[in-house]
C-alpha cells in the first residue's frame, strides 16, 4: 500500500510545496500535463502523490482516504469540527501567510476593539430591527472566535467572492477575511481591529489520524520524514 501524499493542484500554493519539499530531497510533479491530477514522487520510495485542491485536502486527510497532505491551517480549522482529533499538524512550511482578521470600515473611528463591536451590534441591532451583519467564508472560525469574545447581536453573511467589497456594496457592516499585506482592506476603506486577528495562517504539512495506517505505510513516513528532517 502506498502512502498518499496530498498537495494543492494548482497556483502559488503547488509551486511554493514542490520547491519546499524539492529543497528537502524530494521531488514531486505531475505525471503528464498540465490537466492530469495524477502526480510523481522521487527521492522515497512508496509514495503516491494526489493532486487536489486546496479546501479539498482537509476533508481527504479526514476521511482517510490520503495520509499526509499540505494546506492552510485555516483550512484545516475551518473545513473540519473538532480538527486535531481528526489530524495531526507536523511541520509548519514557512508559506502561505496570511491573517485571518476581523475589520470594520474606517468612518468608524469608535470602533477598535471587540468590546466595541459588541457594542455597536446592540445598538445596530435596536435602531434596525436586524442584527450586524459581517461577510465571511470562515463560518466556523469566526463563530467560535467571537463566541469566546462574548461578541453577540451579529449574523455571518456568506461571501464566496470579493469579501473586502461588501461592505461598499451594502450586503455587510463588516468583514473576516484572510490578508496577507492589508493592502486590498486598505483600498476598500476597511480597518483591522486592534484585537481582530482571529488566526495567523501559513501552509502546514498535517497526518491524518484516521485508521489507515499499516506496517508499509509507517515505514514510508518514516523514511519521509529523515528524507525532509522533519518530527
Amino acid at each position: 500500500m502506498s502512502l498518499k501524499l496530498g498537495v494543492p493542484s494548482k497556483g502559488r500554493l503547488m509551486d511554493k510545496c514542490f520547491d519546499w519539499f524539492g529543497a528537502r530531497g524530494v521531488t514531486l510533479g505531475r505525471a503528464g500535463s498540465d490537466r492530469e491530477y495524477a502526480g510523481r514522487v522521487d527521492g522515497v520510495d512508496g509514495v503516491e502523490l494526489v493532486l487536489l485542491s486546496a479546501g479539498e485536502i482537509p476533508r481527504e486527510l479526514a476521511a482517510g482516504r490520503i495520509h499526509l497532505g499540505v494546506t492552510g491551517m485555516d483550512m484545516v480549522r475551518e473545513k473540519l469540527a473538532f480538527w486535531d482529533q481528526r489530524v495531526a499538524e507536523v511541520e509548519p512550511l514557512g508559506f502561505g501567510h496570511a491573517d485571518l482578521v476581523i475589520a470594520v470600515p474606517d468612518f468608524w473611528v469608535d470602533v477598535t476593539t471587540l468590546d466595541d463591536l459588541d457594542e455597536v451590534a446592540t445598538a445596530f441591532r435596536a435602531r434596525h430591527g436586524h442584527r450586524l451583519r459581517i461577510a465571511t467564508k470562515y463560518h466556523r472560525l469566526i463563530r467560535d472566535f467571537l463566541r469566546g469574545a462574548e461578541v453577540s447581536d451579529y449574523q455571518l453573511v456568506d461571501s464566496q467572492g470579493a469579501t473586502e467589497g461588501t461592505v461598499k456594496n451594502l450586503t455587510a457592516e463588516a468583514i473576516a477575511d484572510i490578508t496577507s499585506s492589508g493592502a486590498t482592506l486598505t483600498a476598500n476603506h476597511l480597518r483591522v481591529l486592534d484585537d481582530g486577528l482571529v488566526l495567523a495562517s501559513q501552509a502546514a504539512l498535517f497526518k491524518t489520524r484516521a485508521e489507515v495506517w499499516d506496517s508499509e505505510t509507517r515505514a514510508t513516513w518514516g523514511a519521509l520524514k529523515e528524507v525532509l528532517s522533519i518530527g
